[in-house]
This record gives structure tokens, C-alpha cells and sequence, in this order.
């Protein structure tokens, strides 16, 4: 049997060309496996609590596909499950740098330590961080994997960083069941100033809304739960 070592076995998907993803760019998208939210509403269930039931995209296969088309690619997205989760990941974003692509990483902003280290090391040039609303539904939001004052304050260092900062950083919500357009503009309140908030509709998940539910003695654990 074929085994997959070190970080390539977080990599579960893979999405040859995107023209939406990223605004403005033709991106290629590389989904990680695993995730340190429970979000009830969560469309990719299976890639977040249960990668071991999808196949490992074989690395081979991204890199020659990254040496043949990077030349019509504008850019790198790397997705998940959470990417800032998932141990070692600066050694995989090392290897995509190699060919001379910005990089965009999709995040909860939940480490923020991790984030201000990829930034810092040059190795992703924009995130797209999703704020899932007011402070206070955090936990209904995120299954309880974060209280109202993590959430807050992972938030404001994220948002500390994008003030500090010139197109590292742009901010989405989507608007699940029980967000208001209240808790939107509570939401969009937060945002420093000159940032906008891009409002994301909700995707049902899949399957049926009990099967969305993580299950905790299964989920491979991939980061720290925020309490």
C-alpha cells in the first residue's frame, strides 16, 4: 500500500483553475485536510473532521501541474479544513513558493501566531479571513470551539495585522442560518477602517444537517480547539 508522508497527506484536494476564488486572479486551489472549528453549518464536513475518508492528492501530480501552467496562473490558493491548523504547514508553502506564485490562504483567523509567522516569512502574500459574526455567536457558530473572548481577541490581532499591513488581508462572512442583517452590520462594525466585509451566501451542506456534526472520537485532531 502506498504510504503518504509529512505534510502532503493534509493535501485531500485539489482544483486545477479557479477564476472566482480569488478576486481578480486565475488561481489553482489546494485543499487541507482537518480543522480546529466544529462549525454546525460547514459545507466541506468531510475535508474538515474526516480527510482520512478522502484520497490523498497525489504531490507528483500538483508539481507538474504547478511547473507546466504556472506561467498562466496568477496565484496559489490553499484551502481547507484550516490551513493555519494543520501542523507544518510553512514546509508545503516553502515548496509551492518554488514556483514564483503569490500565495492566498483561506483562514478562520483562530492563530493568529501562525498567521503573523507565514506573513512574516514571506510565505502567503494575501489572507482571506472568514469572520463568522458578532462576537457573541461565536460559540453557536464554531459548535463551541471558541468563546466570545477568544473570538474576540484572535479577531482584533488579526485586524491589528491588516492595519499594519497594505493587501495582505480581506474579509468575508457568510450569512448562515440565524445571522441577521444585524449581526452583519455588527459584523461589518468590527473591520478596521477602509476594509469592507464580502458577504458569502450559505451553502447547505451535502448531506443532511445532522451528518454536518463533527464527531469527536473520529475527528483527527489537527491544531488547538480555542476555549
Amino acid at each position: 500500500m502506498k504510504t503518504h508522508a509529512g505534510i502532503w497527506q493534509y493535501v485531500r484536494g485539489f482544483e486545477n483553475l479557479s477564476l472566482c476564488d480569488w478576486p481578480g486572479r486565475s488561481t489553482c486551489i489546494i485543499f487541507l485536510g482537518g480543522c480546529n472549528l466544529h462549525c454546525p453549518t460547514c459545507h466541506n464536513f468531510e475535508l474538515a473532521w474526516d480527510m482520512q475518508s478522502l484520497p490523498v492528492i497525489d504531490a507528483a501530480h500538483i508539481k507538474s501541474y504547478l511547473r507546466d501552467r504556472a506561467g498562466w496562473l496568477d496565484g496559489i490558493t490553499v484551502s481547507g479544513g484550516e490551513a493555519t491548523a494543520v501542523p507544518g504547514v510553512s514546509k508545503l508553502l516553502v515548496e509551492l513558493k518554488k514556483y514564483g506564485l503569490p500565495i492566498k490562504m483561506d483562514s478562520n483567523g483562530m492563530r493568529p501566531d501562525v498567521v503573523k509567522e507565514l506573513l512574516e516569512n514571506g510565505l502567503v502574500d494575501t489572507f482571506a479571513v472568514d469572520v463568522k459574526g458578532p462576537w457573541a455567536k461565536y460559540p453557536a457558530l464554531t459548535g463551541k470551539a471558541v468563546s466570545e473572548i477568544a473570538a474576540r481577541a484572535n479577531m482584533e490581532r488579526i485586524f491589528e495585522m491588516a492595519e499594519a499591513t497594505t493587501d495582505a488581508f480581506y474579509f468575508r462572512c457568510t450569512q448562515v442560518p440565524g445571522l441577521t442583517e444585524a449581526d452583519l452590520n455588527i459584523t461589518r462594525s468590527y473591520l478596521p477602517e477602509g476594509y469592507t466585509l464580502t458577504i458569502q451566501e450559505f451553502v447547505p451542506p451535502r448531506r443532511k444537517q445532522e451528518d454536518a456534526q463533527p464527531n469527536h472520537e473520529e475527528r483527527r485532531p489537527v491544531g488547538d480547539v480555542v476555549n
